[in-house]
C-alpha cells in the first residue's frame, strides 16, 4: 500500500469525491484507509449510569483504491512510485518526480 498515515489525500470515487483530508489511520491488511472528514458514519451511543445518550459523527474506512495522494506544492493528486536511493526505498512523485519521504 503506498498511501500512509499523516499523508494528505484526494477521494476520487465514491459518495464523497473531491474531497481532501489527512490519512488518521492505515489498514495494509485489508488495504483501507481512515480520511479526515471522509465516508461519516452516525454512531448511536447508549444510555449508561454515568454517561447521557448521545449521536456520535466518527469516520469509516474507505478502500485506498478510491483516493490518490495530494502534492501540495503542484495542488493536484499524483500517482506514487518508488526509487533506491543507494540501500533505501524511497516514494517518489509521478508527476513531478520529487521525493516524498
Amino acid at each position: 500500500m503506498k498511501i500512509k498515515k499523516e499523508d494528505t489525500v484526494l477521494v476520487i470515487a465514491g459518495k464523497d469525491k473531491g474531497k481532501r483530508g489527512k490519512v488518521l489511520k492505515a489498514f495494509p491488511k485489508k488495504n483501507k484507509i481512515i480520511v479526515e472528514g471522509v465516508n461519516v458514519q452516525t454512531k448511536h451511543a447508549k444510555q449508561t449510569r454515568k454517561t447521557p445518550s448521545e449521536i456520535k459523527h466518527q469516520e469509516g474506512p474507505i478502500d485506498v483504491s478510491n483516493v490518490m495522494y495530494y502534492e501540495s506544492r503542484v495542488k493536484a493528486p499524483t500517482r506514487i512510485g518508488y526509487k533506491f536511493n543507494g540501500t533505501e526505498k524511497v516514494r517518489v512523485s509521478k508527476r513531478t518526480g520529487a521525493e516524498l519521504d
